[in-house]
């Protein structure tokens, strides 16, 4: 067997053998691997979009130049690095850093701050004496990365640093000329610059996914030499693993009378890192003009066989999946962004097109909530009930003959709203208290449908584009809670936890908006609220 392959079984196999016959017919293999844009449509995609492809060798140069800085830094004894990045920018970081040193990984030698759960931020903070601060975007300072911003400046402050010291524990990764670079430059911060055609959700073996892996102690080189073992195999029309995978994903997504579709895929196994970074790149490449493909945790799996459930086995042994990957880390990179340009190509959607305007869309809503109330947001509007503290607040289309009028019964009502062919997404903004995890099985089990879940605002972040432009059949359970301690953003009339419900009500508007199906609740004392919610989700009053 090669050091990287795929393999598929039962129906999908079928629907896998015809896309891949199709595709070759077509002379897709050859064309992606010749970086040809106009494998979409003359005039539609960039050429620089593709430039992923290179990255196995182009980042090579960059890791030379990384080596000083990196020396520079253990000299100094920063040997913490918090990456302050919403979206595939932490993913990929994340995603890099355990494939190339589980063990640094698990040391917390990276903290992600991506507008989650309060706990980062403390570790960080704790941490800050070793801490190198690492600003990473395409674009400019998100409303989280100015406010993580101002805290980590500020706290720097307290600790006696000047100006100058305080400007030396900042680097920044983002797009030649985007609004962060004008920004970096002004305060005198280390820059690294990338290119802005790169999609950001290909941008695993960019800077974006590895100068923070590497200035946490890892070593990255390794990941390029895996992937570009793939590369001499993407131009064949056999023996041609990604062109298999992206066939199975696609093949089986497409609306063909003849074959059941199955647009959802369970991840199975494997690094979950490298699974939290492989559901952003499938949900952002292919969910756009009512297709896509919907990613979910093997926590979100339903007993049994859902007919339009595709289970991928992302390395190791698991009996039940229809589809086995294997590889090395970096070759796995390689592999699915390969495979989601295929499949993005046979749903006939531009993989490469991040829906920036999604994200700003949210932000700028945030922000308008933030300037009319910024002491702490109030709530949209008065709760249907309250159920022991859990402030409820339903949504029409889920009511059905009758309008529920406890926890249990508005819960239940919401699995019963669940479209035949639909999923469950569970959006948690306490991952502290209540991580989707802990939700999502038992919601899988009652419903018999799949169970996606992720911390706001960074999931819809990530997977909007599916979600609000993809099938656009999923329901929605949000769940937010009444901040505790806090933190006041420096120089901002509003404080960390305030911001955030501030996002989460601007999330709930926007999927709202959409006419996509909302459960909220929102949890007044939030870890016993956690608590009782996590028992009525498992039929427990």
């Amino acid at each position: 067997m090669p050091a990287f392959d795929v393999m598929t079984r039962g129906n999908a196999l079928d629907s896998a053998l015809q896309a891949r016959d199709h595709l070759v017919t077509c002379g897709v293999p050859s064309a992606l691997a010749a970086k040809d844009p106009r494998l979409w449509g003359r005039g539609n995609v960039a050429p620089g979009r593709l430039g992923w492809l290179d990255l196995p060798f182009a980042s090579r140069m960059l890791l030379e130049r990384l080596g000083d800085l990196v020396a520079e830094l253990r000299h100094s004894g920063l040997d913490h690095v918090a990456l302050v990045g919403v979206g595939a920018e932490g993913l990929a970081a994340r995603a890099v850093l355990e494939a190339a040193d589980p063990g640094r990984a698990a040391s917390g030698a990276l903290t992600v701050l991506d507008g989650g759960g309060r706990q980062a931020l403390q570790t960080v903070l704790q941490r800050l004496d070793r801490t190198l601060v690492v600003l990473s975007s395409k674009a400019g300072v998100s409303i989280e990365g100015d406010a993580y911003h101002r805290i980590l400046s500020g706290a720097f402050r307290e600790i006696g640093l000047s100006d100058r010291q305080i400007a030396e524990r900042f680097l920044v990764i983002t797009d030649h000329d985007s609004p962060l670079h004008g920004f970096a430059r002004h305060r005198g911060y280390r820059i690294g610059l990338t290119d802005p055609a790169l999609p950001g959700h290909f941008g695993a073996l960019s800077a974006y996914g590895l100068v923070p892996a590497a200035l946490a102690g890892a070593q990255v080189s390794t990941l390029l030499e895996e992937a570009a073992a793939v590369v001499p195999s993407l131009g064949k029309d056999d023996d041609n693993p990604a062109l298999l995978l992206g066939a199975v994903l696609g093949g089986c997504a497409r609306q063909v009378p003849a074959w059941a579709c199955r647009d959802k895929v369970a991840l199975e196994g494997g690094p979950a890192a490298l699974a939290g970074w492989v559901g952003q790149l499938l949900a952002t490449g292919t969910g756009k003009r009512g297709r896509g493909i919907v990613p979910l945790p093997a926590a979100g799996r339903p007993a049994g066989q859902a007919p339009d459930l595709h289970s991928v086995a992302l390395g190791g042994a698991f009996q039940e999946a229809d589809t086995f990957v294997w590889g090395p880390p970096g070759a796995q990179f390689l592999l699915w962004e390969y495979a989601t340009a295929v499949a993005a190509w046979l749903l006939g959607v531009d993989p490469f097109d991040e829906a920036a305007a999604l994200v700003r869309e949210a932000e700028e809503e945030a922000a308008a909530i933030l300037r009319r109330s910024p002491a702490l947001p109030p709530l949209l509007e008065e709760p249907d009930f309250v159920d022991g503290g859990i402030e409820v607040r339903g949504d029409p289309a889920l009511a059905g003959a009758a309008v529920p009028t406890d926890l249990p019964a508005a819960i239940e009502a919401m699995l019963q709203g669940i479209p035949a062919t639909g999923y469950l997404a569970v959006i948690s903004y306490l991952p502290d208290e209540l991580p989707g995890a802990r939700l999502a099985p038992a919601l899988a089990h009652r419903s018999g449908r799949p169970v996606c879940h992720g911390t706001g605002p960074s999931y819809l972040h990530d997977t909007g584009s599916l979600h609000k432009q993809g099938p656009r059949n999923g329901v929605f359970l949000v769940v937010t809670g009444t901040p505790g301690a806090d933190l006041p953003v420096p120089g901002r009339p509003y404080s960390l936890g305030g911001l955030h419900l501030a996002r989460a009500l601007a999330d709930v508007r926007a999927l709202r908006r959409r006419g996509l199906p909302v459960l909220w609740l929102h949890l007044r004392e939030p870890a016993d609220g956690a608590a009782r919610l996590a028992e009525t989700v498992r039929g427990r009053r």
